[in-house]
């Protein structure tokens, strides 16, 4: 490539990737049927609430801003990632406490190692440089996150499976359609940098050479969307499911950024990056600790109740 694909430019092929992508997992599981539905002229469609709509609009922000994160000049992925993960960590017991859930003391801890683990990775010599575009991208995506984790303790975190996969097909189906409506208003406007980039990323796709790169990299998109946002729905408390879902994420940016400085190379995880990884691998240890007890407890007791011969 004679030069490199800014984020404004990938994000149309990415997000109509990530819409596709949607469509299809939901269709495969069968999932349309939980959805409330309305009839229009005779015909019975899945239709979004109030909560679900604005919960959508939020998902659709943390999917642009996520895209967006990781392609700004001079500024860390692995730093970014921990900066974003560290904020809604911070705002998990925040959200729990205004919905007046009870948070465990494992997730306590492990809320705490986590934090730890941001704390390591921004310490005293750390590489903290981020322009004004970055940092509106970190406050919109914590924005979107607090109003989103808000919804779904306040309608969706139950034990009853179908109630927490009927949020996520609403959430879902309002999400991709709404970023990828919003991004192509814009390109039509295209004046100026930013908007001219996000034209070219519709105009320019096929010709830029790089279509499975780019479908490859929405369609992941939309994978760590569906796989986070079950993980979010878990019944229980948001100081448990967000530590899990943003140490895998964590763990991911480090992955990717030891490969790129393997076969690219870039710049590699530094010695604090791997100490930050280190505490949150700790962080999933102390949550998995008591669901892993409690089925070899009752492994143990069916074991034991079992006829002998």
């Amino acid at each position: 490539m004679t030069r490199g694909i800014s984020g404004f430019e990938l994000l149309p092929a990415s997000t109509m990737a990530s819409l596709v992508g949607m469509f299809l997992f939901l269709t495969m599981k069968g999932w349309w049927r939980y959805a409330s539905h309305r009839t229009v002229l005779g015909v019975s469609l899945p239709c979004p609430g109030r909560w679900t709509f604005m919960s959508g609009l939020c998902s659709a922000a943390i999917i642009g801003t996520t895209t967006l994160a990781y392609t700004f000049d001079g500024t860390s992925i692995v730093f970014m990632m921990l900066l974003m993960r560290g904020g809604v960590l911070m705002i998990a017991p925040i959200v729990d406490a205004v919905s007046h859930r009870r948070v465990q003391w494992p997730s306590w801890v492990a809320l705490g190692l986590s934090l730890g683990a941001v704390g390591v990775a921004t310490g005293p010599g750390a590489d903290l440089r981020l322009s004004l575009a970055a940092l509106l991208d970190l406050g919109v995506y914590l924005l979107a996150y607090f109003f989103r984790l808000r919804a779904m303790s306040h309608l969706a975190k139950s034990e009853d499976p179908e109630v927490s996969i009927r949020y996520f097909v609403e959430e879902q189906m309002v999400a991709t359609p709404a970023i990828v409506l919003s991004l192509a208003a814009l390109a039509l406007v295209g004046e100026g940098g930013v908007l001219l980039a996000i034209r070219e990323g519709f105009t320019h796709f096929l010709a830029r050479g790089r279509m499975l790169e780019e479908v490859g990299i929405g369609l992941l998109s939309q994978g760590t969307g569906v796989f986070g946002g079950l993980i979010l729905l878990d019944h229980r408390e948001n100081a448990f499911t967000v530590p899990v879902n943003r140490a895998s994420s964590i763990l991911a940016g480090v992955l990717a950024t030891a490969g790129l400085s393997f076969w690219l190379g870039q710049r590699g995880v530094g010695a604090r990056e791997l100490l930050g990884a280190a505490l949150v691998m700790a962080a999933m240890g102390v949550l998995s600790a008591r669901t892993v007890l409690k089925a070899l407890r009752g492994r143990s007791a069916a074991g034991a109740s079992a006829p002998l011969g």
